[in-house]
């Protein structure tokens, strides 16, 4: 587990690991990243208390190089990778390794099970489980069981791990789904079960939302450039649909301001882009958020434009490479 400022939820996710009826012997290696607010002192509280416990030093502080140094120092043939965000159930490891044996895969990872506990974030969970959020792949909204592009997290062979070089510790976001590219590159097998899902807490605020969503969708058309043959059309939904309804809205206003010159108004045609973007975005308020309360829907209008136009800007920046600095963007909070 890779551990960067998260004091509101590590201990919950250690809390996890420990209570897991897995029967074998385990560790929990936690690779801590430089915090500031009070995760070190907290981190290092719980490994006093139990010898399974292991801490060691990420001092570059991003996620890939945090989770190769846990790695090689882990001891044991099998992996569980693992988020300060998220709260295993506790037969977790029991599933995932023998799911890892049955099938012979190389990778073993399940769904990304969103949880709120505020309003706000209740309807940043809804839209992570959405086909109209984060366009409905099998690790936020599940399937079948069966071979997959990526899953979330995953349980990995470590000898699969050496063979394609672990993480890309030059990509600070979408590490995952890059890593399961070269194990399916060299004849290796990711495996989806929806016997595992994991409780994921969404970021608490919409500005970190908000940076998140830039960050993943940069990386994501990084990626998309790197990679143009591994890469599905939802992918590019995001973006496209920033362009028209941006566009829209430049053309209808062109066509606005040039009604005093007796222009043709056809440029106010341009307005029906945005339109038909916030019907969609009402209807789908409608339609997914009853469970939620009126609170977490109103959230919802919100949240989910937030998260089409943040991720599809990320997404057009990176794939045009327009940003100086990529490597800066981790969407993680200082």
């Amino acid at each position: 587990m890779p551990v960067l400022n998260d004091v509101t939820h590590v201990r919950d996710a250690v809390l996890s690991l420990l209570h897991q009826d897995y029967t074998g012997p385990f560790e929990v290696t936690l690779a801590l990243g430089p915090s500031i607010d009070g995760t070190t002192e907290l981190v290092e509280e719980m490994a006093s208390v139990d010898p399974r416990i292991r801490v060691v030093d990420n001092e570059v502080g991003s996620t890939p190089a945090g989770l190769n140094i846990a790695i090689r120092a882990s001891q044991y043939p099998v992996v569980i990778r693992v988020d300060a965000h998220s709260v295993l159930p506790s037969d977790y490891a029991r599933i995932a390794v023998e799911t890892l044996e049955r099938t012979g895969a190389d990778n073993v990872g399940g769904v990304m099970d969103a949880q709120g506990e505020t309003p706000f974030q209740k309807a940043v969970a809804r839209a992570y489980g959405t086909r109209v959020g984060l366009g409905g792949t099998p690790l936020h909204v599940g399937g079948p069981e069966g071979k997959a592009e990526t899953v979330y997290l995953g349980c990995f062979r470590m000898d699969s791990l050496v063979r394609v070089g672990l993480f890309d510790e030059g990509i600070k976001r979408g590490q995952d789904w890059e890593l399961n590219r070269r194990i399916r590159d060299v004849g290796g097998t990711v495996w989806f079960t929806p016997r595992l899902r994991v409780v994921y807490r969404p970021r608490p605020s919409l500005a970190r939302l908000a940076r998140q969503m830039v960050s993943t969708g940069l990386w994501r058309g990084e990626l998309a450039r790197r990679y143009p043959a591994a890469n599905g059309i939802r992918y590019f939904a995001p973006p496209v649909m920033v362009v028209g309804v941006v566009l829209g809205l430049v053309l209808g206003l062109a066509g606005l301001a040039a009604l005093p010159t007796g222009a043709a108004p056809w440029l106010l045609l341009g307005f029906l882009a945005p339109a038909a973007y916030l019907l969609i975005v009402v209807v789908a308020t409608v339609a997914v958020t009853r469970p939620d309360g009126f609170r977490a829907g109103l959230w919802f209008l919100v949240v989910l434009p937030c998260i089409h136009f943040c991720w599809g800007i990320g997404f057009l920046l990176g794939y045009l490479k327009l940003t100086t600095n990529i490597t800066a963007h981790t969407g993680r909070h200082p």
